[in-house]
């Protein structure tokens, strides 16, 4: 079992939390663009708040444990390792409940390349304990505005995980996926829920576009979060996310394996 001392050290000893990779430049052109609504870091959700770039910096030093201090304009960014595990237990009892109740869930990624096996796992696990893990709009379009154009892309499910690729991949399984940042793929998975009668998840595990665009639409959501993805901790702090979890998002997948064991245990789910 994996203790949380051995975890802490783990998140500190592989920069997923602690000083972290993104750096304060790119925390504040986000903390900037969503002061502006900016629909490329808003992620789906629609803010109740005016929240200005002081705001912004005020709630992710609280919910991060990033720099409060508005002059610090360079270097690295760094996350609270409590803070993280706080979260991370947090998200274990979310887990805990769905799992207790066999209902539905959905999980889905914008970061295959990072987290597919981190929420194959969880999918696992959860299906194991009953719950359904819904995998709707299978191979559906999804057209996309990126900085480079309009892409389209279709829906994808690899270990019960929902994901995009692009339509011309070859030999579809051969590669992780597409980073993507936008709503649109979890709306059009529970739009297809619903035009097919149910079940709906009552949860939904993922991360950026998945998350909020879930949670803007009124269910549960939990994920993680990196310093630079405000808009899931406005979320968290308006109510529309039911838990995000601050901890770097792009480092190696492997480093995301002792998180699957300590909440999966915390959760009483352990295979």
């Amino acid at each position: 079992m994996l203790t949380t001392e051995a975890l802490r050290a783990h998140l500190v000893g592989a920069r997923l939390a602690g000083t972290v990779a993104t750096s304060r430049e790119e925390s504040l052109r986000s903390y900037r663009l969503f002061a502006a609504r900016d629909p490329r870091v808003l992620l789906g959700i629609d803010p109740e708040g005016a929240w200005g770039q002081r705001e912004l910096i005020e709630l992710m030093a609280d919910r991060c444990g990033v720099s409060a201090d508005s002059r610090r304009v360079s270097g690295q960014d760094v996350i609270d390792p409590e803070r993280t595990l706080a979260a991370l237990d947090a998200f274990a009892e979310r887990l805990a409940e769905v799992a207790g109740r066999g209902a539905p869930v959905l999980l889905g990624t914008g970061h295959p390349h990072r987290l597919l096996g981190f929420y194959g796992a969880l999918a696992d696990a959860l299906s194991a304990a009953g719950c359904a893990v819904l995998t709707p709009a299978q191979g559906r379009r999804v057209d996309i505005t990126t900085r480079f154009g309009l892409r389209t892309y279709n829906l994808d499910y690899v270990r019960g995980v929902a994901l995009v690729r692009t339509p011309d991949v070859e030999r579809p399984g051969c590669e992780p996926g597409a980073h993507t940042h936008s709503p649109l793929p979890v709306r059009t998975v529970l739009a297809a829920c619903a035009e097919a009668g149910g079940p709906l998840p009552e949860l939904v595990i993922g991360d950026h576009g998945w998350v909020c665009g879930a949670g803007q639409l009124g269910f549960e959501a939990i994920g993680p979060a990196d310093t630079d993805d405000p808009a899931l901790f406005v979320g968290e702090a308006e109510g529309s996310v039911a838990v995000a979890v601050p901890l770097d998002d792009g480092v190696r997948s492997d480093y995301y394996l002792p998180l699957t064991r300590y909440v999966l245990n915390r959760a009483c789910l352990s295979q």
